[in-house]
């Protein structure tokens, strides 16, 4: 660092000059990225005045909030190419990136969910090849051998509530499920057993990989059998993957049963296509919490955590509940009033004009042609296409470039609508026809998490593994700060402090009822002064 820019490197670096030094720094670019860790070697003096708090003699620091430009891995497994702006974490926007390209380890999304199946592309994402046949039986047999689970199981799932959330259930029941193999959690047997990447380590890497992807099926089967008030089902060993989730979910003890082949397949192609989406909030999270070197079960676990939230896992549930918020055909002009008048949240509009169109946008309309065939066109596909000809028509929207997806309607064969595509606009409504499909075959709205995060596990563990056996090991990952907090001051005893209070700097009051409201009235003995 501070070298002359006359150097052979200089060609392919970034060139910093630190005005407040006079120094000039070359930075190396290498696949198009430079370390952060450079600008550390970028100290000056501290300023007059200047707070002690910003280390300035100890180098710059990178402000990135939320990731919007900082690489954390260098990876081989999923490239997305687009060239949409915004570059959240949610899954409505992440779907408005995958414009020009999504290939998994090369492969085009879009010939995958073609010609593949959700096994054969994880076995691809995990592994970085597609398989051969005797490896691909080889890989499906393990996964659904692995999907049985203990029977102890079944009482953990029942200590929940009848009502309780079933993405709660799926989450803690990963994490409880480290608790069964003691030999998989580096915290007993040794912190390098998933990182030295010899045979009893991919051995061991691998066995957990079968375990998790065979039970998260089950795992969310029995989630949902609890809200049912069902007894559990074991899974069955003549099935496919997503034939043996349904029939976990629905085999009420009819012999011979066998699942809708229709809907089997149509959930194995939204397997696959929503099992990776490249570092996403909870891919993040998952690498985050595995930098520690803790258990996959625990990493996964974080995941699903990441994934429960509304800005990630519930795009489609979104653009559902919206719909059926607006309810009839007839009651799109009040609700679009509703909008303008920022009373009300239009989900799956708006955004850049691409003339584009999402690689899986295709796909995903004729599995819902294909769905709705057998179960019947959902009745919100009409409140859909009022909404979509009402805010085409509006000033309002069309000023602001917020027309509908004209792609969403393709769900049903007889709209046919040409205009210009919004990135975003084809993302949600991808989101929205993903929702349709799992609403025309049953599920609930509170279960859409769920299914993101089975399949995303494939993801999940696809990073994590490739993390556990990356160059150099795994650092934990510890991202710095930019305090702007108190300097320091010393302590204050309490009977000398000022009362500061005031909404955000003092906790809110809290407002009790039943019985504490009433205990809190009660005389006994060691009562100390507690308020209604």
């Amino acid at each position: 660092m501070g070298r002359s820019i006359d150097t052979p490197e200089s060609g392919n670096s970034l060139t910093v000059r630190d005005n407040r030094t006079g120094k000039v720094y070359n930075v190396p670019i290498v696949d198009n990225s430079i370390p952060a860790t450079a600008f550390k070697a970028m100290a000056a003096s501290r300023a007059p005045g200047e707070r002690e708090e910003n280390e300035t003699e100890r180098g710059l620091r990178v402000s990135d909030k939320g990731y919007l430009n900082t690489a954390v891995m260098r990876s081989t497994i999923t490239f997305i190419d687009g060239e949409a702006g915004g570059t959240r974490d949610s899954v409505l926007d992440i779907w408005n990136r995958l414009y020009i390209s999504f290939t998994n380890r090369g492969y085009p999304i879009e010939q995958l969910a073609v010609h593949s199946s959700h096994l054969e592309t994880a076995y691809l994402l995990i592994y970085g090849a597609l398989p051969s046949a005797p490896q691909l039986t080889e890989f499906q047999d393990e996964v659904m051998h692995h999907g049985t689970m203990h029977a102890d199981a079944e009482q953990f799932c029942r200590s929940f509530r009848y009502d309780a959330h079933p993405m709660a259930i799926l989450t803690s029941a990963f994490a409880y499920l480290g608790s069964y193999y003691s030999e998989a959690n580096p915290s007993l047997q040794g912190q390098n057993i998933y990182t030295r990447g010899d045979k009893p380590s991919l051995a061991l890497m691998d066995k957990q990989i079968y375990r998790l992807i065979g039970k998260a099926t089950t795992l969310a089967a029995m989630a949902y059998r609890v809200r049912q008030g069902r007894e559990f089902v074991t899974p069955p060993t003549n099935l496919s993957y997503t034939g043996s989730f349904l029939y976990q979910m629905d085999h009420l003890g009819e012999e011979n049963y066998v699942p809708n082949p229709v809907l089997e397949k149509a959930l194995d192609v939204l397997f696959l296509l929503h099992a990776d989406h490249e570092l996403n909030a909870s891919s993040t999270t998952v690498l985050q919490t595995g930098s520690s070197l803790v258990d996959p079960y625990s990493a996964i676990a974080a995941g699903c955590a990441s994934l429960y939230g509304p800005l990630h896992g519930g795009a489609n549930e979104a653009v559902i509940r919206m719909l059926i918020s607006i309810g009839r055909p007839e009651n799109v002009p009040a609700f679009l009033e509703a909008v303008k008048k920022r009373e009300k949240v239009l989900s799956g509009f708006g955004h850049r004009v691409y003339k584009t169109s999402d690689p899986r946008s295709f796909i995903v309309r004729k599995t819902a042609d294909e769905v709705f065939k057998i179960t019947g066109k959902d009745e919100l596909l009409e409140t859909a296409m009022a909404l979509h000809e009402a805010a085409m028509k509006d000033e309002y929207f069309i000023k602001r470039k917020l027309a509908p997806n004209v792609d969403f309607w393709y769900a049903s064969p007889q709209i046919h609508v040409v205009s210009e595509l919004t990135a975003l606009q084809e993302a949600l409504m991808i989101c929205a026809i993903s929702g349709l499909i799992y609403r025309a075959m049953g599920f609930p709205l509170d279960f859409f998490p769920v299914l993101f995060a089975v399949p995303r596990v494939v993801g999940w563990l696809a990073h994590w593994r490739q993390m556990m056996l990356q160059e150099g090991g795994v650092k934990i990952w510890r991202p710095r700060q930019i305090y702007v907090g108190e300097g320091k001051r010393d302590y204050v005893p309490i009977d000398e402090r000022t009362a500061i209070e005031g909404l955000k700097v003092t906790p809110s009051k809290v407002i009790h009822s039943g019985i504490t409201k009433r205990t809190n009235l009660a005389s006994f003995k060691g009562k100390m002064g507690a308020k209604l």
